[in-house]
């Protein structure tokens, strides 16, 4: 059974300024996503399921989605604030402005994921052998399986030049993961170290620590597992109009309730995203190099 590609594309896109999960980057007016979904199906994904905002739908299909399915099964699903929730947690949450967070995104799409499946930010580009590797794992496993998988990239080339990025810092023993602990705010001070700014004070961290960009191979039977994280994640937060439920915290909260294992992949690619509006440039600069070099053709999709 071939994988399906879960892309979390619904964002609000604060610190960008804009709608980033469509905005044109490519040689032809591709965005980040297409690079990513035709690295996906190059590597053997049978369908794509994107998670989108419902007021972007419009936009979203004639800048992305209507190219994308003319070239690979794909689909959409929506998440908003209020998918998921009965009427008296609605009500607990009305100060609540965006989404719930990746996990609340995931459990939006439980009904199209009937295979092992990656999930991957809409934002960042991973290269392609971070698909070729999961693709190849998830193929090989069933949908019962308790064994999961991450690729984890190393953070010192996930980092951007213009503000602070948020990063799962992994701790790995013997190839699986130990723990993931949710870093918000990581960046450079003013000698050029990254530090990650807490609550409890500044950590400074050496750059070589694996961390998740949210690049993660789950079989379907992580759903019931997420769906107790999530129930759990309301009984405690539902009236915070800003706490998010987020998928690092759900791998954790799996692998430290013995509720699966999860395999650590490593990639030495070099990320670049779209988090602030400063990174368009890079992404184009970078794009357009991978064409000249031939990684990728001029024309990625039959218009």
């Amino acid at each position: 059974m071939k994988p399906t590609l879960l892309v979390l594309a619904a964002g609000m896109g604060s610190r960008y300024g804009g709608v980033k999960q469509i905005d044109k980057v490519g040689a032809n007016g591709e965005t980040l996503l297409d690079y990513g979904v035709y690295d996906a199906k190059r590597s053997g994904y049978g369908k794509v399921v994107f998670i989108i905002r419902k007021d972007i739908e419009k936009d979203f299909r004639e800048r992305l989605f209507d190219r994308i399915a003319r070239n690979m099964d794909a689909s959409y699903v929506f998440q908003g604030k209020e998918s998921l929730l009965t009427e008296d947690e609605i009500k607990a949450s009305k100060d609540r402005a965006k989404p719930w967070g990746t996990i609340h995104a995931l459990l939006c799409a439980k009904g199209e994921l009937d295979a092992p499946f990656t999930v991957v930010n809409s934002d960042d580009y991973y290269g392609r052998s971070a698909y070729e590797t999961m693709g190849s794992y998830l193929s090989s496993i069933t949908n019962d399986s308790a064994e999961h998988a991450m690729v984890g990239f190393v953070l010192e080339n996930t980092m951007s030049l213009y503000g602070t990025v948020s990063r799962g810092i992994c701790k790995v023993r013997d190839g699986y993961l130990v723990s993931m602990e949710e870093n918000t705010k990581i960046g450079f001070d003013s000698d050029g170290k990254i530090v990650s700014h807490k609550e409890s004070g500044d950590v400074f961290l050496t750059g070589k620590e694996i961390c998740s960009m949210n690049f993660f191979g789950f079989s379907p039977k992580i759903i019931p597992v997420f769906e107790e994280y999530w129930e759990q994640f309301k009984r405690d937060n539902i009236a915070d109009p800003k706490k998010e439920s987020l998928l690092p915290g759900g791998a954790s909260y799996m692998v430290e309730n013995n509720k699966g294992t999860m395999k650590v992949m490593t990639s030495s690619e070099r990320w670049f995203g779209m988090t602030y509006p400063e990174d368009k440039k890079i992404v184009m600069d970078s794009l357009r190099e991978k064409i000249t070099s031939g990684y990728y053709p001029e024309n990625l999709w039959e218009r």
